[in-house]
């Protein structure tokens, strides 16, 4: 008798405890609710939506849920998708940018073509360039007596991408694509005062014949500068027009603008990369695709890994295209297209448990206005890769913007709680701010959130704030 009052004591204490701790549990989601609702009950949300999504990893619990359903414009944070497609499905993929040559090599000299193969590298730069040109010469070749032919048949001729904004051109932020991609397929301008009454001092980098300067500036002794940079991109040239004052106490400055066709600006820049390095050239430039019989002489190979980190932490719209076009190379052949990617993308949505035709995928930067996701698949994803890989999970999250560190989150809630604490993908478009990704809360919890806002004019400013506000809660639960 007294055993079995001692076992329905330590029952009852058992079930008191339990249901204390539930009773505990279920009062932190109710306060963190009401601090989320208070923190989003704002005039600032009359004429615009917001949709968020918060599961507790560590616990397996949903915290807060609002508008999670809701289509809306993941801006950047697609990249998520995009990057996490490509580390399921490209995981030992490279990008290969190849040289060959067609005809006689003697006596040092190439009687006929050289081949440079493009493949989709979106990170390969002025260094790299300078390894091809040492491969070339280590190789033998002090002469080419013939052409030097780009075979970009790896991709379909479409450079920009589905729903990209046609005023967006000439900003760095939506570049040209091509399978030969080169210093971001950019330009940068450098200036600087001149005497005064005279044009501004202009310069570029690279410093290249493929661009046309056009300068109508002039240093003067006013205190406020007016210059203004840009391309001619109303007529698709590389004209570059530099405009205004500049005084003549203004520091050097720079302004960076994309390049139409990229291809050309490679084999231009690869050309007097050839001339500098005292390697004879005299032909012509042309896009080829190579012949039967071409001999290799190298091949320049970069793995995925630092492109996954550049798209995440840089939120670097070339790099995303690129992995996105690289997922529909590697399983449905060339050319390389968005839509073939795409349904890697629609692949990965199956896996993690949800229905693509419930969303619309239209690009792998999310500079696309055609894009349309709800934040529950972003948390979903996130969800997914912390559940089921620990490896895929790693990449994934280091790969995002740490708080307060670096990245697109570099200056971002420094002086907050929740500093380093965050790691999440920014999203911003016009009337379009968003975040996504990972918190370790201060119980040492990881939290998977996403936090959708849209239709607001103006600046993201506000929208931002009332993001770190709800990192700051969500942390402190």
């Amino acid at each position: 008798m007294k055993k079995l009052f001692l076992i329905n004591k330590v029952f009852l204490v058992i079930l008191f405890f339990f249901l204390t701790t539930i009773s505990f549990s279920q009062q932190k989601k109710l306060k963190l609710e009401n601090e989320i609702n208070r923190a989003i009950s704002t005039d600032f949300f009359k004429n615009s939506q917001i949709a968020i999504d918060i599961y507790d990893l560590t616990s397996q619990k949903i915290l807060f849920r609002r508008n999670e359903k809701l289509l809306l414009r993941p801006a950047s944070t697609i990249k998520i998708l995009t990057t996490a497609a490509s580390i399921l499905f490209l995981e030992d993929y490279t990008f290969n940018t190849s040289l060959y040559y067609k005809g006689e090599l003697r006596d040092s000299i190439l009687f006929g073509d050289l081949y440079i193969i493009g493949g989709l590298d979106p990170e390969f730069s002025l260094r790299d360039l300078d390894t091809l040109t040492f491969k070339i010469r280590s190789y033998g070749i002090k002469e080419i007596r013939g052409n030097i032919l780009a075979d970009i048949s790896s991709m379909d001729s479409l450079f920009w991408g589905s729903g990209w904004m046609w005023d967006d051109d000439p900003a760095p932020s939506s570049p040209y694509l091509s399978a030969l991609n080169i210093n971001a397929n950019c330009i940068k301008i450098n200036y600087s005062p001149n005497l005064k009454g005279k044009p501004v001092l202009i310069t570029t980098t690279p410093a290249t014949n493929l661009v046309t300067l056009f300068n109508n500036s002039i240093t003067t002794d006013k205190k406020n500068s007016t210059v203004k940079v840009t391309r001619d991109w109303i007529n698709r040239s590389n004209t570059i027009k530099v405009t205004g004052e500049l005084s003549i106490n203004e520091k050097p400055g720079e302004s960076t603008v994309n390049v139409f066709d990229p291809t050309n600006y490679f084999l231009t820049l690869l050309k007097e990369n050839l001339i500098k390095n005292k390697i004879g050239f005299s032909g012509q430039t042309k896009i080829s695709t190579l012949e039967n019989g071409a001999k290799e002489i190298f091949t320049y190979n970069r793995t995925i890994d630092s492109t996954v980190i550049n798209v995440n932490k840089n939120s670097d719209n070339l790099s995303a295209e690129m992995l996105l076009r690289a997922l529909g190379l590697k399983y449905s052949g060339k050319p390389a297209s968005a839509d073939k990617g795409i349904k890697l993308i629609d692949s990965l949505i199956t896996i993690i448990g949800w229905e693509p035709g419930l969303y619309k995928i239209a690009d792998g930067s999310g500079l696309s206005f055609y894009n349309l996701i709800s934040a529950e698949l972003l948390t979903g994803l996130l969800k997914y890769f912390y559940t089921n890989s620990n490896e895929f999970f790693a990449k994934l999250f280091n790969s995002l913007p740490v708080a307060g560190i670096d990245g697109t989150l570099k200056d971002r809630l420094k002086k907050s709680p929740a500093f380093q604490k965050v790691n999440a993908k920014t999203g911003t478009l016009s009337g379009v701010s968003n975040l996504s990704g990972y918190i370790t809360n201060k119980s040492n919890h990881l939290i998977a959130f996403t936090i959708m806002i849209q239709n607001f004019t103006g600046p993201s400013k506000v929208a931002r704030e009332i993001q770190d506000k709800i990192c700051e809660l969500i942390y402190n639960n």
